[in-house]
């Protein structure tokens, strides 16, 4: 089969959705480009120009039916990817073919289409993005009031709880989806600009009547659902959109790394698990493992897509004047393969937060080996209230914190701080009630409040405003 003889990427075989696929797909592409041509039709009637009510028609009876076979025999001819289409769409309509690109330049379809690729797979990515947030929010709820043991230089800290946690991997993808909205929100077509952008062709066409070249460029963009188009531009739109759109898709990735970071941590102390199916394999050696495969892959994606961000950087940086073409061959690849894999990396993500497996008593287990320690100040105060003196209780219990840190340490016992502390008399407490005291909920401070209050207040708004979008699953090919 061709299939297997020839390269195909993974990103379309094993890590995008269809739905992402078909946004950039041939179809999609060249469907976009004859709703150009008609708009631009279109609008140089309104303005004027000699173009027929039957000629539109003709346009609009054969915008989706694409003759590739011709388009294709044509290019190998006269080696030109627009003028071979607009050859071919004018084999479909005889009568409209002598006014089908007219004034254009290869950009007016090229870079606007380009554009409104990327605002539909923006738009696709923030419906998959809310989509995580809200099916984070749903745990991070759940587990408000779990007490875990946190971390700072992943040294056992201050307690936390795994609701909290989880905040602080949403909080990243909400500035995720800020930074989203605004780019998304301003986003505008190229228009029709000509040559070097100074739109001269249509200046002739309009016998030098310049309020009608703005009204192309407005018209044309109210047409294709934008606000504006881009107030000025040489040929093209500055590359430095597209450095805009993919340095979302990086921002994503880093907050998908993160992320995965914690999870597979958490997986390896066993306290949280991502989803294993009953038939997977872990290791093809070791039948017991349950290795983090899909966070691995998140993890994997996002670093490619992070790369990528350089190659709109690169173009950006080195276009010449008014264009050079050193963009194009890379804009094939980069941009397409950036939302491709963060597709994947948020169906992965959504999969595996939708299947995640928490062990309170583990979690637990390992919070009370080190609570004894991060209780001492309580402890000390419950001492001095006892009758003790507070200066000859703190000296006692760091004292008393290196005696129990060396026998956890080098000996392997469990903490015996509480056992040493009841058994010194300056402390008139018993070892039953210090034990009474270990309870991890007092350490936890304002978790599970923060935790309700960010959700509340700035999480369900968020959700509450895109209701018609929530709700997806996800399915991953392997």
């Amino acid at each position: 089969m061709a299939e297997r003889n020839g390269y195909i990427s993974p990103l379309a075989g094993r890590y995008a959705s269809k739905e992402m696929q078909f946004i950039f797909s041939q179809d999609f592409k060249f469907r976009t480009w004859r709703k150009l041509w008609i708009a631009l039709a279109e609008t140089e009637q309104e303005l004027g120009l000699n173009i027929t009510d039957e000629q539109i028609e003709e346009l609009k009876a054969h915008q989706d039916d694409i003759n590739y076979e011709v388009a294709e025999a044509r290019e190998k001819e006269v080696r030109h990817d627009v003028m071979s289409h607009v050859y071919a769409y004018g084999v479909e309509c005889p009568k409209a073919k002598g006014i089908i690109h007219l004034g254009a330049t290869s950009c007016y379809v090229g870079d606007n289409t380009d554009v409104i690729i990327m605002r539909e797979a923006l738009r696709l990515t923030r419906k998959k993005l809310l989509n995580v947030i809200n099916e984070l929010s749903k745990f991070a709820m759940k587990y408000k009031d779990l007490p875990t043991l946190a971390y700072t230089h992943f040294q056992p800290a201050q307690p936390t709880t795994v609701g909290k946690r989880a905040t602080l991997w949403i909080n990243d993808l909400v500035m995720d989806l800020e930074d989203l909205n605004y780019v998304l929100d301003s986003l505008k077509l190229l228009g029709s600009k000509g040559t070097t952008g100074t739109q001269a062709s249509f200046l002739e066409l309009f016998h030098g009547d310049h309020e009608k070249c703005r009204a192309l460029d407005q018209k044309i963009a109210e047409k294709m659902g934008f606000k504006s188009c881009y107030p000025v531009s040489g040929q093209t739109y500055s590359r430095k959109v597209d450095y805009r759109v993919l340095s979302i898709l990086a921002g994503i990735a880093q907050s998908a790394h993160k992320f995965t970071n914690d999870i597979r941590m958490l997986q390896h102390m066993k306290e949280i698990e991502e989803p294993f199916e009953k038939h997977q394999i872990g290791s093809s050696a070791m039948a017991y493992k349950r290795n983090p495969m899909r966070s691995e892959r998140i993890a994997s994606l996002s670093d490619f897509v992070m790369s990528d961000l350089m190659n709109p950087m690169l173009v950006s940086s080195t276009q010449w004047f008014e264009r050079t073409l050193d963009d194009s061959a890379n804009k094939r690849l980069s941009v397409p393969e950036g939302f491709l894999a963060i597709d994947g990396i948020l169906d992965l993500y959504l999969n595996v937060v939708d299947g995640l497996v928490v062990y309170p008593k583990v979690i637990e287990k390992h919070l009370m080996a080190e609570l004894p320690f991060m209780a001492t100040e309580n402890i000390m105060m419950d001492a001095v209230e006892a009758g003790g003196d507070r200066q000859e209780i703190h000296e006692k219990i760091r004292e008393l914190s290196m005696q129990a840190g060396k026998a956890v340490k080098e000996e392997g016992k469990d903490n015996p701080l509480l056992e040493l502390i009841a058994a010194d008399p300056s402390f008139h407490l018993d070892l039953e009630k210090l034990k009474a005291s270990m309870k991890p909920g007092r350490y936890v401070g304002r978790a599970p409040q923060q935790t309700e209050d960010y959700i509340t207040e700035v999480v369900k708004p968020i959700l509450d405003a895109h209701k018609d979008v929530l709700g997806m699953t996800a399915e991953i090919n392997v």
